[in-house]
């Protein structure tokens, strides 16, 4: 019996020793691992065939899954190699599988990922374990690429010119790349041998499966730092970068014509040219310069209507700002979670500031043209790495002064509407202990040349920033995250312009109530400070977050950044769990709960005074659910009055849900909707349903359908100065009951005709309807109370095409302007985009943009929709061609 025993524990221990060997056990931790790269003997064809002998030799394998069973082996076997010569590094993959009838192949434009396989080549060629680069190409061979920073985060806005080619067989799929090594930074080894970092991973698409060469558990931190170290490159040297693109366009607009406007004919045509230029000034430092850089390939921004003192945010989508765009990130190192809870990062570099809309008017009661845009007449960028590791970034950008022309009764004017600019940012970053911690700082500032103009009185001349940021691990492990970051600001300029900057959002310095702030109408420079500190926990099952941030009421980061709001301190806390093991038909799920407060440096409770609690489930059929509640007690509103006293601003509660399913399918749905109640007067419904058909292999359609309803009883209108009103010192703040009604949507096509040459299609129909009625002024501060114009002694009526009000209380009576809207917009861009040769381009871009604003006030659907298709819309017709010189 001992002996049957002893016979049995062998067995199962060689049974254990064989399953670890082969691999078919899950894994439960990383372990470091090595690959070689051989030099090449002979010229690769690069065609996707494999047959070359290099390819011949024994392959790298041994994949593991991190979806959906993460830690358990690839369930397709995958074989890669390595090899390099003098230029460039080459890289060959099989990708074998069972079924190679069901392999998902969608064509794709140049750094659009689809839902498709994909095989992905990751390289760290600093070998600092933090950042890299990523190349991924999927079977019908349209390729994507990245830039990697902050060992886990990826900026797709980085483009390298190099080659990839695939292959099918009854065996599965092939795949061959070549990147030159001039699009790698890298430094000279003293020896000539180097070591890098690299990964492969493999995405199979009808099974929703990932699968990793180097492997960790979706439970711990870091990417880059876990990459496979390369070995067996040696005798090769850094290239310089040098290419330069001049480009042409020619542009056709027919605007709607405008009986008696002499600037709006109805056709005008254009032509220009300019050249885009990046030279390798050192193996890790490259110049990138622009001349009359031109964006007209760029897709629209979609409408919006807000009511809000804060101004909208707009994505940037032009290439120059876009490439290289994490560079001048700050304030977000280190930690792998940024969790806001009401507090959004001022942004001390906003790029769509450079060329941004003119912000002076043109006076006078004739008819005006105002270019929409201002002109960038240059900018040059440097980024890269230089001395001990130090990765700097340096932005200088030069915008034109813009004229107004404007036609009083046939007399030509022209009127000043921005100054000559200069912009300029620099941004530098050094890590220590193989980012163990790090420590940086950007500062910026803002010329403008105003070639004495009245523009002074209301634009500031000259705005300053600068900011320190960092971060350190505080245990070995790399769990605890600590991050922060402090800045300061310094607006300058004449008295005028400083007292209106101190009078708008978010400063609103006048406000009577708050004796902490002071308006300085004599001022001529505004200066503030503000920082946050975040302690993130980046391993385990259990999560934790905490933050304190604040703004002083002075801090102003516009001129070159974006900022939210100010006068804030803000702090929340954060705990949660998040499992990955499968539990009847849930394939993974977490949960977040949340404290968060807001005070002004008052110490005022304002704005969000939330409870959240947040769940996100993902099924084993790859359906997602995500969910989020959150309660709202009583506060102040700081910005309500828009300078004014505070309000009361009443509890409420509000929910958010969406529901999405399997991405992998040729069509699939995503739906959700936003709720908002409360017992005071303010409620928002919203929905949207978001569908994607992928039809054929080579074209895709979404449309996201979208509906909100607002009610709120408290819409800011406008002020009237009223010495009587001493109630809320001398200004009555009027109000009024609104009911808007939003109906948009987004429509995309995408039709590849090859990795080169493709058609998309970006369209945005959009009606916003608000109709105001109970309008009345705010009573007294620090309460919801307001004084209804038509009840007791006040009346309102209608009168020139507005509201005629007298309070009734002795005060002045006053005419209010119809605040009614009826929105209506029909946007879109179609672009014909054809890379002839590598980085060579031709454009042709057509753009629309209709808008019709009749009957305010009021929403009839079909009425509404025939007056957006029928309104004269202004169309552009663009052709832009650009040609890349490599030398």
């Amino acid at each position: 019996m001992k002996n049957i025993c002893f016979s049995v524990m062998i067995l199962l221990g060689l049974g254990s020793a064989l399953t670890a060997k082969n691999g078919s056990g899950p894994k439960t931790e990383w372990l470091p691992m090595s690959v070689t790269a051989q030099r090449l003997e002979e010229r690769v064809v690069l065609d996707g065939r494999l047959d070359e002998r290099t390819w011949q030799k024994q392959a790298i394998s041994g994949f593991t899954q991190n979806d959906p069973d993460d830690g358990k082996p690839a369930s397709e076997r995958t074989e890669v190699w390595l090899a390099y010569d003098d230029e460039a590094i080459y890289v060959a993959a099989r990708m074998l599988d069972s079924e190679p009838d069901k392999i998902i192949s969608l064509l794709a434009r140049r750094d659009d990922f689809v839902e498709a396989d994909y095989f992905i080549f990751y390289i760290d060629p600093y070998d600092d374990k933090r950042s890299g680069f990523k190349f991924a190409i999927n079977p019908s061979g349209s390729l994507a690429d990245w830039s990697m920073y902050n060992d886990e985060w990826e900026d797709l806005s980085w483009d390298g010119n190099w080659q990839g080619r695939v292959g099918r067989d009854d065996r599965g799929w092939t795949a061959e790349m070549m990147i030159p090594f001039d699009q790698l930074r890298f430094k000279r080894q003293a020896g000539g041998e180097y070591a890098w970092g690299v990964n492969f991973r493999r995405h199979i698409k009808r099974k929703n499966e990932i699968a990793t060469f180097s492997w960790k558990p979706k439970t711990e931190s870091g990417f880059v730092s876990r990459f496979a170290r390369l070995e067996g490159i040696r005798g090769i040297e850094p290239k310089r970068l040098v290419e330069f693109s001049p480009y042409g366009v020619s542009k056709a607009n027919f605007l709607r014509p405008e009986a008696g406007n002499p600037f709006r004919s109805g056709e005008e045509t254009t032509a220009s040219g300019g050249l885009d230029l990046k030279l390798g000034l050192s193996n890790s430092l490259t110049l990138d310069l622009s001349l009359n850089p031109d964006f007209g390939q760029v897709e629209v921004d979609p409408a919006v209507i807000n009511l809000s003192a804060a101004e909208s945010y707009y994505s940037e989508k032009r290439p120059l700002f876009l490439e290289g765009a994490h560079i001048f990130q700050f304030g977000v190192g280190g930690a792998s979670d940024r969790i806001g809870a009401d507090w959004g990062d001022p942004e001390f570099f906003y790029s769509r500031r450079i060329g941004r809309a003119p912000q002076g008017s043109a006076e006078g009661g004739g008819y005006a043209d105002i270019p929409e845009w201002s002109t960038i007449l240059g900018a040059a960028k440097l980024s890269g790495r230089v001395g001990n590791g130090w990765s700097v970034g340096l932005l200088n950008a030069l915008t034109e002064r813009e004229y107004a022309r404007v036609d009083e009764h046939g007399l030509r004017l022209r009127q000043q509407v921005e100054p000559f600019s200069n912009y300029s940012v620099l941004r530098a970053q050094k890590e220590f202990g193989e980012g163990r911690q790090g420590l940086g700082f950007i500062a910026t500032s803002v010329l403008r040349d105003f070639n004495g103009d009245a523009l002074a009185e209301t634009i500031p001349g000259k705005a300053f920033s600068l900011g320190v940021d960092g971060w350190t691990f505080l245990d070995r492990e790399r769990v605890w995250a600590l991050t922060g970051w402090l800045g300061l600001t310094s607006v300058r300029g004449t008295h005028e312009s400083i007292a209106v900057l101190q009078q708008a959002y978010p400063h609103y310095l006048q406000r009577p109530d708050a004796d902490y702030v002071q308006f300085n109408p004599e001022a001529t420079a505004l200066n503030g400070w503000a920082g946050r500190f975040t302690l993130n926990k980046q391993k385990g099952n259990l999560l934790f977050n905490a933050a304190l941030g604040f703004i002083s009421p002075g801090f102003d980061s516009r001129d070159m950044g974006f900022q939210w709001g100010g006068d804030v301190v803000n702090g929340h806390i954060m705990v949660g769990y998040r499992s990955y093991e499968k539990w009847w038909t849930i394939k993974n799920w977490n949960v977040l709960l949340f404290s968060q407060r807001n005070y002004n440096f008052g110490g005022d409770l304002i704005g969000e005074q939330r409870l959240i609690a947040i769940t996100n489930v993902t099924f084993t059929n790859f359906w997602e659910f995500y969910f989020q509640m959150s309660h709202n007690p009583d506060r102040w509103n700081q910005t309500q009055t828009r300078g004014g006293p505070l309000m009361r601003q009443q509890n409420y509660n509000w929910f958010d849900w969406s529901v999405s399913s399997d991405g992998s399918r040729p069509l699939v749905l995503s739906f959700g909707g936003f709720h908002l109640l409360s017992d005071w007067g303010r409620t928002t419904q919203q929905g949207f349903v978001t569908l994607r058909w992928k039809p054929r292999a080579n074209l895709s359609l979404s449309m996201t359908p979208s509906y909100e309803r607002l009610r709120d009883s408290s819409q800011w209108v406008t002020r009237i100065d009223d010495p009587l009103m001493t109630s809320t010192f001398g200004v009555r703040y009027i109000f009024a009951d609104l009911d808007q009604k939003t109906l948009a949507c987004s429509i995309r096509l995408n039709w590849i005709f090859s990795p080169q040459i493709s058609l998309q299609a970006y369209i945005q129909p959009f009606i916003a309807v608000g109709a105001y009625k109970g309008f009345k002024e705010f009573a007294r501060p620090r309460t919801y109370d307001f004084n209804v114009f038509g009840a007791g002694a006040s009346t309102i009526s209608h009168a020139h095409g507005g509201y005629s009000v007298d309070p009734g209380d002795g005060g002045a009576p006053f005419i209010l302007d119809d605040p009614n809207f009826n929105y209506k917009s029909l946007r879109g861009t179609v672009v014909l985009r054809w890379e002839y040769r590598l980085g060579s381009t031709l454009y042709l871009v057509w753009t629309q943009n209709r808008a019709d604003f009749e009957n305010p006030g009021d929403l009839a659907l079909g009425r509404d929709l025939g007056a957006m298709l029928r309104a004269p819309g202004d169309n552009i017709i663009m052709l832009k061609a650009t040609y890349r010189f490599k030398i």
